[in-house]
């Protein structure tokens, strides 16, 4: 056996796209047919290319490397003799009992490697353009959906569409993570693309009364509400961006976080602002008060986004944040 074919694979698989595990022994105790600094490549089907032991150790390897591709997270683990085969978190390690009779304990890193994942940003606007730079910077493939769009406009994207047609764009393109930065050029149109693409998260980049004049529309013309409502506009995060670059940072720190699994401020400023107005007048001053927080840092922010495109609208972000505040004062 080629105990250096797991170098072929990795190459194999990235260049493919896709998910696989590199396995890596840290240490043996005899007597084990596995040593240090032994390597593999697992994939999600329990294929192993490489060599990290023999048959004794796999099943464990296989399941663990399955939950690291779930989360993408790495892990450490520890194989050991035992009359069990039950397993231990241990906190820095996941112990297995093994009950071969070979024995002997091993220690390996399973370190996950996830496939690329893409960004869609949807528009040619100053925004878009900063966030198609941006974006592979941080790892993430780019998609621009954009009306008439050319490829030599975004030298840092790997694929350019020229047509924002919903059926076109949702039969080309599979994306997680969609932006839609048209800024008064096809907004509507570039909406319904980014619905058809049934992304697991989707940021307008647009002032709060714009979007929710769009979002209306959208419900109107047909779209699934549900879909809709999970729309985050104003997008990005509150940071006091003005430009197009530092909006475009703002909003990528939003697909960051969601990219990590985790909630990012301004989408739960979004989820939790029905809450606030419905309890503003109950009564309860501690609920009035986060609020009017709420509601002072959406209008600053929006401000922020507006400003580059959009200056008439920022100016009204303030009285319009004013007439919502807690019982009309």
């Amino acid at each position: 056996m080629n105990r250096n074919e797991w170098i072929t694979q990795a190459a194999r698989l990235q260049a493919a796209d896709q998910p696989f595990a590199l396995v890596t022994v840290l240490s043996a105790q005899a007597p084990t047919s596995g040593k240090a600094g032994d390597k593999a490549v697992v994939t999600p089907d329990g294929q192993i290319h490489g060599w990290i032991g023999g048959g004794c150790a796999q099943p464990a390897v296989i399941k663990t490397v399955r939950h690291a591709l779930l989360d993408g997270q790495p892990r450490k683990i520890r194989i050991a003799p035992s009359d069990e085969s039950a397993e231990r978190d241990l906190g820095d390690v996941l112990e297995f009992g093994m009950a071969c009779h070979s024995g002997g304990t091993l220690e390996l890193f399973i370190d996950p490697v996830m496939p690329s994942t893409t960004l869609t940003v949807v528009g040619d606007s100053p925004v878009a353009r900063a966030l198609v730079g941006l974006a592979p910077r941080v790892g993430l493939r780019v998609a621009v959906v954009a009306q008439g769009a050319h490829a030599t406009d975004f030298p840092d994207a790997d694929t350019v569409l020229d047509s924002d047609d919903a059926a076109s764009v949702s039969a080309r393109l599979a994306s997680p993570f969609v932006v839609v930065a048209t800024q008064g050029r096809r907004d509507l149109q570039g909406l319904k693309a980014a619905l058809a693409l049934q992304p697991q998260g989707l940021w307008f980049v647009a002032s709060a009364r714009k979007a929710a004049v769009l979002l209306d529309t959208l419900v109107t013309s047909g779209e699934d509400p549900a879909s809709v409502a999970r729309i985050v506009a104003p997008a990005g995060e509150f940071i006091g961006a003005q430009t197009p670059e530092e909006i475009a940072l703002s909003v990528l720190t939003s697909v960051v976080a969601a990219r990590r699994g985790r909630e990012s401020v301004a989408t739960n400023a979004k989820a939790l602002a029905p809450v606030a107005a419905s309890t503003c007048c109950g009564g309860a001053k501690e609920t009035a008060d986060q609020a009017a927080v709420a509601a002072s840092d959406a209008a600053a922010s929006d401000a922020a986004l507006t400003q580059t495109a959009e200056p008439a609208l920022a100016l009204e972000a303030v009285p319009a944040s004013a007439k919502s505040s807690c019982c009309g004062s």
